[in-house]
C-alpha cells in the first residue's frame, strides 16, 4: 500500500466533524444533567436520580469518544511528520494505529447512541402505558 503525506490529512474534516458533534452531545447532556439537578434540589424525586445515573454513564462515554478522536487527529499528524522525515514504514503503522482509535471512537459513539435510545423508549413507554385512574370512591 502506498502513502502519502496528503493520505492522512483526508482525515482532519471527518475528525474535526465528529470532535464538533461529540462537543454538542456533551453540551446538551450537561445542560439536561443540570436542569434535572434543579428539579431534584425542589422536588427530591428518586427517578431523577436513576436519569442522573444514566446521564453520568453517557458523559463519561462521550469523554472517551472525544479522547479517542483527539488521539486519533494527534496520531494523524504524527503520522505526517514522520512521513515527512521520510519514515514511511513508520508512517503506516502510526497511521493504521490512528485508525484503529478512530474505530474505537465511533464504536463508542454507536454504544452512547443505544443507551440514549433506550432512555427514550423508556420515557415514551409512560405514554404508551398510562397509569390507570384512581378508583372513583
Amino acid at each position: 500500500m502506498e502513502i502519502t503525506l496528503t493520505t492522512p490529512a483526508l482525515l482532519f474534516p471527518a475528525v474535526s466533524l465528529l470532535l464538533l458533534a461529540y462537543t454538542n452531545r456533551f453540551l446538551a447532556l450537561a445542560a439536561l444533567i443540570r436542569n434535572l439537578h434543579a428539579q431534584y434540589q425542589d422536588n427530591r424525586d428518586p427517578r431523577i436520580i436513576g436519569q442522573i445515573a444514566n446521564l453520568r454513564h453517557r458523559v463519561v462515554l462521550i469523554r472517551n469518544m472525544q479522547a479517542l478522536g483527539v488521539s486519533s487527529l494527534l496520531l494523524c499528524v504524527v503520522c505526517m511528520f514522520v512521513l515527512f522525515a521520510g519514515g514511511v514504514a513508520a508512517g503506516k503503522f502510526i497511521f493504521g494505529a490512528s485508525l484503529v482509535l478512530l474505530i474505537g471512537s465511533l464504536a463508542l459513539s454507536i454504544w452512547e447512541i443505544q443507551i440514549s435510545v433506550n432512555a427514550l423508549n423508556l420515557l415514551l413507554s409512560d405514554l404508551e402505558h398510562p397509569d390507570p385512574p384512581p378508583p372513583r370512591a
